[in-house]
């Protein structure tokens, strides 16, 4: 299907929303990047998430994400009793690969990361940090959105990391004229 867009006057085809063209529309939207991490059983548990979704509501403060339901590690990080939310900052590009492997053991390995009485694990040098709950878990296709009600935050000054086009890139700002 063909359209005009209304203020360009150019013209865009509409695909099926099938596996590739969906995905490919989808990475035009930037989004941050999170780990989300806690002390499970003694052992850190963490994963890596760019569907992680701020302003859900400010009265309770909520937070969510979506992740597969094929996923190995979330059944284990949900069974904490609270989740630590870094917000990547740029400066984590160099261990994104390594947070997000498929080799759980060595996932955390030489990051710097501090523990919360309450289990919740956060990596060091993040942008901002959440301490959740869960509060929700719905089934949505084929994935899972997870709302959390936030229990406490912090920020710092690093900038975050985002993934755009598949990449991850590092945010800058604009002026106005």
């Amino acid at each position: 299907m063909s359209i005009c867009a209304p203020d360009a006057g150019t013209r865009m085809t509409l695909e099926l929303a099938e596996h590739d063209a969906l995905r490919g529309a989808l990475s035009e939207f930037p989004s941050g990047v999170a780990a989300l991490s806690a002390i499970v059983d003694g052992a850190p548990e963490i994963m890596i998430a760019s569907s992680f979704q701020v302003g859900i509501s400010h009265q309770p403060p909520m937070v969510m994400f979506s992740v597969q339901r094929t996923s190995t590690t979330w059944p284990v990080l949900a069974r904490a009793g609270r989740i630590g939310v870094s917000v990547l900052a740029a400066d984590h590009v160099r261990v994104i690969r390594q947070l997000a492997s498929r080799n759980k053991a060595g996932r955390l390995g030489g990051v710097a990361t501090t523990a919360a009485d309450s289990g919740a694990l956060f990596l060091d040098e993040a942008s901002a940090w959440l301490e959740c709950e869960i509060t929700y878990d719905y089934a949505a296709g084929d994935h899972r959105l997870i709302v959390f009600t936030v229990a406490a935050v912090a920020r710092s000054a690093a900038v975050p990391l985002v993934v755009h086009r598949s990449g991850f890139h590092r945010t800058f700002p604009l002026t106005l004229d």
